[in-house]
């Protein structure tokens, strides 16, 4: 019997060590198991962040097709305004007596070109004269010194500038004063 006992001891043994190097074996496996699923939710975690910022690049890009996509046109309009305040302009108190259907068709004409670009977000910059010279406003068409005003005012205005809702379409053309001589 002591040759049994002797046997199963052994075994048991065989059968102890075995399990041990199961548990290393098994926590090591374990330890990867862990450090992949880590790495999986770092990965997870980034790509959520990308679509979040994809989703938000987005919305931003259509709402500046939405609110700029027409500027082209805009601009391209810009001229047919310009032409028409030339023509009214133009027209002495005679003439507007004589042709005074023609007139009121090309001032209403005027209006509506005015009010449809307004629809679409286009606003008139008009600098007074007198006014301070803004480069983010104003185009420096000419400087010339005039008694009586400072070197920057305003002392002509050539052309109009426009806003399309809060970018520069078109800068007004003005001309400033540069420092009087004395």
């Amino acid at each position: 019997m002591s040759d049994m006992k002797k046997d199963e001891i052994a075994e048991d043994q065989a059968l102890i060590g075995d399990e041990g190097f199961e548990t290393d074996v098994m926590a090591g496996e374990l330890e990867a198991l862990r450090a992949e699923r880590d790495e999986m939710r770092d990965r997870f975690m980034r790509a959520l962040a990308d679509a979040e910022n994809i989703r938000k690049r987005g919305e931003r890009d259509r709402r500046e097709a939405e609110q700029y996509g027409g500027s082209r046109l805009a601009r391209d309009l810009l001229p047919v305004y310009d032409n028409l305040k030339r023509a009214l302009d133009a027209a002495s108190e005679e003439s507007r007596a004589a042709a005074k259907g023609l007139i009121e068709g090309v001032e209403l004409t005027m209006r509506e070109l005015i009010s449809v670009l307004g629809k679409h977000g286009v606003q008139p910059v008009v600098p007074a004269v007198g006014e301070t010279f803004d480069p983010q406003l104003h185009q420096a068409m000419f400087e010339a010194p005039v008694p009586g005003t400072k070197a920057g005012d305003i002392i002509q205005v050539m052309t109009e500038g426009f806003m399309l809702h809060e970018r520069l379409l078109r800068p007004a053309q003005v001309g400033v004063s540069s420092t009087p001589k004395s």
